[in-house]
């Protein structure tokens, strides 16, 4: 199981949103290398950043922000935002991410994610936003008809190398990850699924080792690492001894 720090960029700053709403960012650290390099320091092996300004946009809005922090640190980097053609695809991977994730281009044109899995095989996620059980799109301004289950399915013989399962609704909020949501997700096909929205604490981290949420890969903390409700060395400690 991996636990991902989220670095959320806006206007080239870390912030944090609540539910989604850029008009409810909370600034955390104006250095976004600097703060890649704390989390990289505290001894976590991989970073989630998503250009939010991007989301909203359709192109990549915080590249300088991005590539300050591909300098800043050696672990990988998955990335998400504003990513909607095979050019800014390669563009990234070049510069040296890891992973980039399609949210909006998984929904409107998933054959680019197909074509994408094709030509840069294990390096492509799909990031699945939901609210209330139905998919977001467009930096979460637009909800659609279709369910996360049925999108994860979509997907299943495409060569994706992970999904990222977001609950709107609990994003920022402190209030918990969707596990159940996202186990369910799990179940339901064989790519490995990564849960955001939420994270709360260590009580969260714990949640996630019991037995009944080992289909679980991963999950991505903001907020209460950044607030400090989160202590991230506890957290990977517990995650090293219950994961050998």
């Amino acid at each position: 199981m991996i636990l991902y720090p989220a670095i959320d960029l806006k206007d080239g700053q870390c912030v944090r949103l609540r539910r989604g709403l850029m008009d409810e960012a909370t600034v955390f650290n104006t250095n976004p290398a600097s703060q890649a390099a704390i989390f990289a320091d505290t001894g976590f092996g991989a970073l989630h950043v998503v250009d939010l300004n991007g989301a909203f946009e359709g192109r990549s809005a915080n590249a300088d922000a991005v590539s300050s922090i591909l300098a800043a640190v050696q672990i990988p980097i998955q990335l998400g935002g504003g990513i909607r053609n095979i050019e800014a695809i390669s563009f990234w991977l070049e510069r040296g991410i890891a992973r980039v994730i399609l949210g909006t281009a998984a929904v409107r044109n998933r054959n680019l994610v197909r074509e994408a899995c094709d030509q840069f095989p294990g390096e492509i996620a799909v990031g699945i936003d939901a609210k209330d059980g139905l998919v977001a799109v467009e930096g979460w301004a637009e909800t659609s008809e279709l369910t996360a289950i049925e999108l994860a399915r979509h997907f299943e013989d495409s060569g994706v190398a992970a999904i990222v399962y977001t609950d709107i609704n609990r994003d920022g909020m402190l209030a918990g990850l969707n596990l159940d949501a996202t186990a369910e997700i799990a179940r339901a096909v064989s790519i490995p699924v990564i849960a955001s929205g939420g994270l709360a604490g260590v009580e969260d981290i714990e949640r996630l080792l019991q037995p009944q949420y080992s289909m679980i890969a991963g999950a991505i903390a903001g907020r209460a690492l950044y607030d400090g409700r989160l202590d991230g060395k506890l957290a990977l400690e517990l995650i090293k001894k219950a994961v050998p």
